[in-house]
Order: structure tokens, then sequence, then C-alpha cells
């Protein structure tokens, strides 16, 4: 049994209870409302800030471990994850993947996955938890952690995917409710399954069930868990390219469906029953990573490793079966992102790539509005997020830009944040939390 310590009083029962709709400024899972990395209309945090001079910035939280999961917001407070190395701190290699190549990384020993609350207000912390303490079940790539993926909740319970060590579902003072295993979630490189990268994919909530993409060497699946219980109420499996993407919830006036993004197929999945309702081949490409997004009644979907480029799709969602690439709406051969999720605000697709080109798109037509080279450097993973008619993109040199939205190309301010940025931001309200290598900053 792990000991869990707490600084500060939890929530009150009554909030817990009646706290299950998302308010205007909650942020609640990766990519904030619905996945779709858009703060909401009253939102406006800064467009500069200065970390060194504490400029417009609320408050520095020093955050212990290494992971990539992004911080989620609900209420008046902040959840995000963490894996603690009982040894020295593990690094990553930033930049190019040439860099690192496609090797795994060489820390070892046991870690401690924990889930920490933050006070919105204060960055002081409301509860920490230790939820499972061991060696890891499987290696890590040199850029990425052992707590890459990001939590969800909906007000009554957060749930986190903590890499193979399993699906924790805690109520909101932070007690352990449940925990699902389903073994070693195997990815890594497709042709060396010996050559292991950990996964990323995060918890997606959907009305009482819990979703998990787990894309893996062998005995691939989409899953929904019972968010009370844990247990499984459907399976669907199928035999994929190990993925780290984040599956989409997709509502168009036609129907609700579970989009996902794999390397052998897109698919789109009835969210009762777990059916497959349609698939799109796309063996054109490896090493999925970004999430489906929604664009009216169509899902745009990008990524991959090449050597068949790296596309993006535009899909109906009202189709059945085997899709032909006579059905898409449209598709361009090149452009999409290998890391980064791309991002629809204000009737613009945006796209930026691991090597600092955005591009914009007419996400009607697929048409390119333009492509200007934001930054050079060590590249993007963390995705675009938007509010009050501005960009906000951070590099893991640890520059975030602020580019206006809109039709045409303009850099309204380079914000330094002094630490490399892996995780997508999360905005709530009038502030912007970024989390940089070893802290959460609240910035408004």
């Amino acid at each position: 049994m792990i000991a869990r310590r707490r600084t500060r009083a939890v929530l009150p029962l009554a909030v817990i209870a009646f706290a299950a709709s998302p308010a205007a400024n909650d942020w609640p899972q990766f990519r904030g409302p619905n996945g779709s990395g858009v703060a909401a209309t009253a939102a406006a945090p800064p467009t500069t800030w200065n970390i060194e001079k504490t400029t417009s910035i609320g408050w520095q939280a020093p955050i212990a471990g290494l992971a990539h999961s992004s911080p989620i917001v609900w209420g008046d407070r902040i959840y995000l994850t963490t894996a603690v190395s009982a040894q020295a701190n593990p690094s990553i290699v930033t930049g190019d993947v040439n860099k690192g190549g496609v090797a795994s990384a060489a820390d070892a020993g046991s870690y401690t996955w924990r889930l920490i609350a933050i006070d919105k207000n204060t960055g002081k912390v409301a509860w920490d938890v230790a939820a499972h303490q061991g060696v890891p079940r499987m290696k890590r790539h040199v850029k990425a952690s052992h707590a890459s993926a990001t939590p969800a909740t909906n007000g009554r319970v957060i749930v986190a995917l903590m890499g193979s060590e399993g699906l924790f579902c805690f109520d909101m003072s932070g007690a352990q409710k449940w925990r699902t295993d389903f073994g070693v979630m195997d990815v890594g490189l497709v042709d060396d399954p010996a050559l292991q990268w950990g996964p990323a994919s995060s918890p997606v909530i959907l009305d009482d069930m819990v979703l998990v993409q787990n894309d893996r060497h062998k005995e691939s699946f989409l899953a929904a868990y019972d968010i009370n219980t844990g247990k499984e109420r459907w399976r669907s499996s199928h035999d994929e390219y190990p993925s780290w993407a984040t599956p989409a919830v997709i509502r168009t006036a036609g129907r609700v469906q579970i989009v996902t993004n794999s390397g052998k197929h897109i698919r789109g999945f009835d969210p009762g029953t777990g059916k497959e309702l349609w698939r799109l081949s796309d063996n054109n490409t490896q090493v999925k990573v970004p999430t489906p997004i929604a664009s009216g009644d169509t899902v745009i979907v990008t990524g991959g490793y090449p050597p068949g480029g790296r596309p993006i799709y535009s899909i109906p969602t009202g189709g059945s079966g085997e899709l032909s690439a006579q059905s898409l709406n449209w598709k361009t051969d090149r452009g999409a992102p290998y890391t980064t999720t791309p991002i629809v605000y204000d009737g613009v697709l945006y796209a930026i790539t691991d090597n600092g080109i955005l591009s914009a798109y007419d996400p009607a037509s697929g048409t390119r509005i333009y492509q200007e080279r934001v930054a050079a450097g060590s590249g993007f993973s963390a995705s675009p997020v938007a509010a009050k008619g501005r960009l906000y993109l951070s590099s893991e040199d640890g520059d975030v830009f602020v580019v206006e939205a809109g039709r045409a190309y303009r850099l309204l301010a380079t914000n330094r944040m002094a630490e490399p940025i892996m995780a997508t931001p999360a905005v709530s309200g009038n502030s912007i939390f970024i989390r940089t290598l070893t802290k959460l900053v609240a910035i408004r």
C-alpha cells in the first residue's frame, strides 16, 4: 500500500455531487472541451508575458518527476500526472528524432506514478497521491516519458492512464476508486518490437464510459470501461500497428461516433456497442500520434511517419464499411504534422509541423491559405490551442509563439519559458497554464 500525502482539505461532498456539467472555464481532457483545443469564447489569456520579470505570471509550481501529460482544469483545481524516478532525474532528447534515433531510454529502476491537484488561483498543492510504484513494465523512447497520457475528468471522477501500469480512477479528493489492468501497452518500432517507446494515448470520458485506444504490436483494441466500476463495457479488437493517438468523440447532426487514428486504418465506431462503422485504409504511414478533429460534418485526420508521406484527410462522418479515396471530401499528399494535433478555429484549419512550419487551410476544400515558418530549433511536440482570436504554439525550445488567427499570417509575440515544453497547454478563463519540463506556470 502506497502512502498518500494531503496538504489541504478536500472539496465539500455537495460540490462533488453536482459538479458534473463542464463550465465555460473547464478544460476537462487532452486539448480541452471535446478535444478541440479551442477555449471558451470569453477566455482571454495574455498575448505577452515575461517569466524572468514575472510580468503576467500568476504563479509557478514545481512538479517533480518527468511527464509529458497535459494539465486539465475543473472548477478551481488543476490536475496533472507525473512519474517520479527513485534514481537520478531522467532526461529527454528534444528536437528531431534523428538526434535520439529510435532508441529506448537507458534509465531503469523504480518509479512512482502520481496524480496531483493544484489550486488554480494560488498554485498551491491541494493534494498529491501516489497511485502506483514499481519498475515500469516497458521502456520509454528517449524523447518520451512514463507519464505521457493526459488525465480526464467529468467533475465527479478523474481517470488517468498511467502507461502499462493501468487505467486508474480517483474521486475528486484523490481517493482511488478502481484500477483496470489490460496488460503491457507494447508500443514501439513496428519493424523491431524490442525497441520500446512507451504509450501516450489519453483516456476520454463519454457519458458514463471511459474510452481507451490501445494500439500495440499484438491484440490491439478500442474499449469502453464503466466509469463507476472500471468493468469493460465493450471491446473492439483489430490488427494494428502501434500508435499513440487519442480517440476522438465526433458529434454531428447525424450521429455520435468514436474515431481512431491508427497506422493501418482510420476507423469510426458506434459508442454504444463498439461496432466498427467504417474504415479508411492508410497503410502508407506508421507511428500515428495526432488525434482526429471535428470540422462540421467531417473529421480531419493527420499524421504518420514516411515513406508514404504525411497526408491530411477530410473524411465524411456518415459513411459505412470500407471507404474509398473517392469518398473523401479532400486529401493532401503531405503537410501533416508527425506529432502535433491540428486545430480548426474560426473557419480555418491550422497545422504546425514538428519542424516549425505553420500551414492554414480551408477546412471545406483543403485549399492551402498560407504556409509560414514560425521557428527553427528543436521543434514542436505540444499541440496548438486557441483563444481570443489567437493561436498559442509551444516549442520544445521553451518558446510560446502567439499568432493571430485568420487568413493572413501575423506573429504577435514570442514568449520564452526558459525550459522545454512537451505538454499541450490548458486555457481557463483569462489564464493559460503551461507545463514545462520541471514546473507548471499560470499566465494571466
